[in-house]
């Protein structure tokens, strides 16, 4: 095994060599990566418009066409050349041969350059006899030239790790990836559309916080020279949106990028997308209807169908989402627990500890009923289902429910396992509101957790008076992670956050 990879490493190293000499050779004749060849067309356009047309079609048509792109095959038969240009759209096929480029040119330069290497093409279209839709090309040009060789063309990165590292080697040999990333895009851009066909209007707030609020999470931590001041990466941006929701908004959105210094796995990357919507005059009840018809517009639009596979999974988004209780959910899938045991704050605990749950000392009824939802239901919640009445505890923005104070007017949307929703009614009262968060402090000092901040600027703006409001989260890269069929969080973004890597 120790041979074979040194004797990779050795071709490597060679063929690295010989592409760098071949591009001092290159310079000495005066090749200075030219950037004046323009493109008239590209691979998708070409074969959207001329694939149906037939061999003798195309040749009374006569069609010119320019285009570029990186060279991914070839294969070179004495006078002629057959090889693939790949641009972003997809792929299509050159046909070159001697008589055409002449003698010197093809064979002193042509073959000399090498698969990675961006050509551009001026050609005529034309089908081979097997009826691929081809350029035959009337004039080459290189226009990069690519020092390192390609990865396996038919197998591109097996490495998980190198695809990660090195994204823009898995985006050149994995069609698929692409595909992945144009509709990430595409999802990303029906949804700014769906809101503001709803008369929501677009604002952008603060990444750098003074202190971190709008949710529990532990914070990147950065530092401003000019104010002499510790800062803090946005972990949401939920309290900036309802100061604009005082001020006078009544519809807002904002397509955020969020910072938690938590952690990496299939379903969380420390830096990750949201969507965070405000609506005055509207209740929990009123967000849930709204963001169950976002993610079925979203189905329709992208798929012109109400069911989709995700996984082993087949979601059905054509009928009602179900809504559950976070008591009833828990006691619909563990049978063995009642209803009045969740009221027993001795039963409870017992059963945390009987399926693995830590008790710390402070948590009362509503975090250990909200830990054992997260440990026994959140996973088998696969069709589309709203879970509501989340504890006071662990929902200190929320509005208390007017028939049972311990309980919240929240939701969370789950689908395929994952928590992809969470919203509720604004609490706008500014006493408790301010109550909840001395609270928390109360219980962070005791667990000596630093990262729990008080926003008095924010009580202080809630003081003016916040109207009946209804917010919402969506994780967007969980969401899309479901709408391409994918179960890493990873291969759904560009760039993800890597541990360090071990040489």
């Amino acid at each position: 095994m120790i041979k074979t990879i040194n004797s990779n490493n050795n071709i490597f190293n060679d063929e690295k060599k010989i592409r760098k000499e071949k591009l001092i050779n290159m310079k000495k004749d005066g090749f200075s990566f030219p950037n004046i060849f323009k493109r008239n067309t590209n691979s998708i356009k070409i074969h959207q418009v001329y694939k149906n047309k037939t061999i003798n079609e195309l040749k009374i048509l006569n069609i010119e066409v320019s285009i570029a792109g990186r060279m991914i095959q070839r294969r070179i038969m004495g006078k002629a050349s057959f090889f693939t240009l790949q641009d972003m759209e997809g792929k299509i096929q050159i046909y070159t041969r001697e008589k055409e480029i002449t003698s010197e040119f093809y064979n002193n330069h042509f073959k000399k350059w090498d698969i990675g290497d961006i050509l551009g093409v001026q050609g005529i279209l034309f089908k081979t006899k097997t009826g691929e839709l081809s350029i035959f090309a009337k004039m080459l040009t290189i226009l990069t030239k690519c020092l390192r060789p390609l990865p396996d063309k038919f197998h591109g990165l097996s490495n998980q790790e190198k695809r990660y590292r090195k994204r823009y080697l898995d985006l050149i040999s994995n069609s698929k990836l692409f595909n992945i990333f144009n509709s990430r895009s595409k999802i990303i851009r029906l949804i700014r559309n769906f809101m503001i066909e709803n008369d929501f209007l677009e604002v952008e707030t603060p990444m750098l916080h003074n202190i971190p609020g709008g949710a529990t999470a532990r914070p990147f931590i950065t530092y401003h020279n000019e104010i002499n001041k510790e800062m803090y990466l946005r972990i949401a941006p939920e309290l900036y949106l309802k100061q604009l929701i005082i001020g006078g908004f009544e519809r807002i959105f904002e397509l955020n990028r969020n910072f938690r210094n938590e952690g990496v796995s299939a379903r969380h990357n420390p830096e990750f997308t949201m969507m965070e919507a405000y609506m005055v005059y509207s209740n929990y009840k009123d967000m849930m209807n709204f963001t169950e018809n976002l993610i079925k517009n979203l189905i329709k639009l992208l798929f012109e169908k109400s069911k989709i596979k995700y996984d082993k999974h087949c979601l059905n988004f054509n009928v009602p989402f179900e809504i559950l209780t976070m008591k009833e959910s828990i006691l619909k899938f563990n049978p063995d627990i009642c209803s009045s045991d969740l009221k027993n704050l001795k039963k409870i605990k017992k059963i945390a500890n009987n399926i693995g749950i830590e008790i710390e000392e402070n948590w009362n009824l509503g975090y250990i009923e909200n830990e054992i939802f997260e440990k026994t239901v959140e996973k088998k919640l696969i069709q589309p289902t709203f879970i509501t009445e989340y504890p006071v505890e662990v929902s200190p923005l929320a509005r208390r429910n007017d028939f049972n104070s311990n309980v919240t007017d929240r939701f969370e949307l789950f689908i395929a396992g994952y928590e992809i929703g969470n919203g509720f009614s604004e609490l706008n009262d500014a006493e408790d509101q301010k109550n909840r968060f001395l609270n928390q402090m109360k219980i962070a000092e005791k667990e000596k957790n630093k990262d729990i901040f008080y926003d008095e600027n924010y009580i202080e703006a809630l003081k003016y008076g916040l109207p009946p409001t209804a917010g919402l989260g969506i994780g967007i890269d969980r969401l899309i992670m479901i709408l391409t069929n994918q179960i890493s969080i990873r291969d759904v973004i560009l760039f993800p956050t890597l541990r360090l890597f071990k040489k």
